[in-house]
């Protein structure tokens, strides 16, 4: 007897499942490459920040002051330190950092000695239950006359909301004029949680007006404005490059 064998017929490729399949790779790739690249910037700054703490004078050059404008910037600087994290960046998926993270040249453990000014002229809130933070009202926008904005700062208190805010300015002031350079405290770690400070740091950003002369939301990214051109230096994560944020030389 001769045994014949069949040939086997090719399975039918599942055209429909493949595609499903592709998708859901090409899905997850982009996931993977979008949060590797929102978070990259983000890691390589701590880095940074590690090494300006473990010696500040090695890294004086990566530094801004406070008070000292850049060339013809409308606003000073808020304070002394690196400028560690940027409007823009993202510490976890889906989140954008609404403003500058500022950290003075005193190390994690110098509170309350680092100094926080006005980087402009305007008139200063501090809500009766803030213990860390301050809003100047500049009631017209130097670089779009006319719209009102607000500059924001905080972490201005140790870990158990010991304020490090001026005497000038205690709880429930409002509207009291400053101008630019005013002493307004001094960095701290202050987060409202006692066991999970933020690292000593300023956390300043600029607030749009909601057009009834109050402040928006300041946690939403939405509600905050590119801080770079009013200081003059490159803070927009989506912009800057990979060199420290600081004057141009020469400004």
């Amino acid at each position: 007897m001769t045994l014949r064998l069949q040939p086997r017929r090719p399975r039918r490729l599942n055209l429909g499942a493949l595609l499903v399949l592709m998708a859901v790779t090409a899905a997850v790739a982009a996931s993977l490459w979008l949060a590797y690249r929102a978070l990259r910037p983000t890691s390589g700054r701590l880095g940074r920040l590690r090494q300006y703490w473990s010696n500040p004078q090695a890294h004086a050059d990566w530094a801004v002051r406070a008070g000292k404008r850049c060339g013809t910037a409308p606003f000073v600087m808020p304070t002394d330190g690196l400028i560690g994290f940027l409007w823009g960046d993202s510490f976890y998926p889906g989140h954008q950092h609404q403003g500058l993270d500022i950290f003075g040249p005193t190390g994690p453990d110098g509170l309350g000695m680092t100094p926080v000014v006005a980087a402009h002229d305007g008139y200063l809130t501090r809500l009766p239950e803030w213990r860390s933070a301050v809003i100047v009202r500049i009631p017209s926008d130097p670089l779009m006359p006319g719209r009102t904005i607000w500059t924001y700062y905080t972490h201005m208190a140790d870990a158990d909301g010991r304020s490090y805010i001026a005497d000038d300015f205690p709880a429930g002031t409002r509207e009291q004029f400053v101008t630019a350079g005013t002493l307004l405290g001094y960095q701290g770690n202050f987060s409202a949680d006692p066991d999970n400070p933020t690292g000593m740091h300023l956390h300043f950003s600029i607030v749009l007006d909601d057009g009834q002369g109050r402040f928006r939301n300041e946690l939403e990214i939405g509600n905050t404005l590119d801080p770079s051109p009013y200081l003059g230096v490159a803070v927009s994560a989506s912009a800057a490059g990979s060199e420290p944020a600081v004057c141009a030389s020469g400004s």
